[in-house]
């Protein structure tokens, strides 16, 4: 079953890209508040600083940081043999958490980022060490405080809550438990699976996440737990839409989304072609602001984003529409506030 639904997946992908029309790559009239800071990579993150961003080459591929003043790029992960990882973050102190498999096979890829497969780890900020294996899977992307050394995850239709401690200085997950699963969400999200984002930066009791399922699993909530009083709110109210989850802002009253609100015309397996980046507000309304305009020329999108801890910079990458889920071919970052000017208030 499997099988038939990734070949189904590439059927739409190519038809998606032969039917679509030809237009300039995006990239080549970007507006002034945004600037490319490499050329290749995914899966961006921003220090605490503000001052470098990490990311990863690619799936199942090494892991850079690049200094976003001077474009200096330096390799994470060359100091040591691995399989290839599919996230990197950094932690609270610095350090680095990542998410990859132990084992990789050419010829069947996609194991690696299974959440069979995938384990997290951490790596010492000092590069003098390979990193250390936690002892947990996860599927897709973890959730890393700011501020904390706490971090969430997803394993199968649960998500867990655990903490990062240095045990004569090798990092060590304690208090790790389970916090819920998708079978107690609120319709219409009961039952999907779930990817875990953001602790609210505010409020590190909320925990936000998002829920995806509906017909082929393209449809997606993103939703926030309260950790205390053990409550779901839905935060985007989609209908029927794609919304995605990504980066947050620091006062917590708004998160950067990829969603397909501006092709609604677009049902099945396309909706997942059809990404752009919008800000949503967190205060149950639903309301969503378009902030990136990649895919109005169809064979292109704009994914990932991620916000500075000071609010004033967003990261995101540049893919093909029919590239896979996740997959980058290039870091930029937006100036959030000369956007503001161009556009108006939001």
């Amino acid at each position: 079953m499997k099988q038939l639904y990734l070949i189904f997946i590439l059927f739409v992908a190519l038809s998606y890209n032969s039917s679509a029309q030809e237009g300039p790559s995006p990239l080549d009239d970007l507006p002034d508040y945004i600037t490319q800071v490499t050329h290749f990579g995914q899966r961006a993150d921003w220090s605490h600083d503000g001052e470098r961003i990490l990311f990863i080459e690619k799936t199942f591929g090494d892991v850079f940081e690049v200094e976003v003043a001077t474009g200096k790029i330096t390799p994470m992960t060359h100091h040591f043999f691995h399989e290839g990882f599919v996230r990197a973050l950094y932690l609270a102190n610095g350090d680095i958490l990542l998410s990859g498999a132990k084992n990789f096979n050419s010829e069947d890829p996609w194991k690696s980022r299974d959440a069979r497969n995938t384990e997290l780890w951490v790596l010492k900020k000092d590069l003098k060490s390979p990193p250390v294996a936690l002892g947990v899977h996860c599927k897709e992307g973890p959730a890393v405080s700011r501020k904390k050394m706490n971090i969430a995850w997803a394993l199968g239709s649960t998500i867990y809550i655990g903490e990062i401690d240095y045990e004569n200085e090798k990092p060590k997950l304690k208090n790790w438990k389970p916090l819920f699963t998708s079978g107690i969400l609120p319709s219409p999200a009961k039952g999907w699976d779930l990817e875990t984002q953001n602790f609210n930066p505010v409020n590190e009791k909320e925990l936000f996440f998002y829920a995806f399922g509906g017909q082929f699993g393209f449809q997606a909530e993103v939703m926030g737990y309260n950790i205390e009083e053990k409550k779901f709110t839905n935060y985007s109210k989609s209908k029927e839409t794609y919304d995605e989850a990504e980066g947050i802002f620091p006062d917590g009253l708004t998160m950067l989304i990829e969603s397909n609100r501006h092709r609604l015309n677009y049902k099945g397996m396309k909706e997942f072609l059809t990404l752009d980046i919008y800000m949503l507000k967190l205060d149950e309304t639903g309301d969503v602001e378009r902030v990136t305009y990649f895919n109005d020329n169809p064979e292109y999108k704009a994914s990932n984003p991620v916000v500075s801890d000071d609010g004033r910079y967003m990261a995101f990458q540049h893919a093909h529409a029919e590239d896979p889920a996740g997959k980058g071919r290039g870091i930029l970052v937006m100036d959030l506030k000369a956007w503001e000017k161009k556009k108006g208030k939001r």
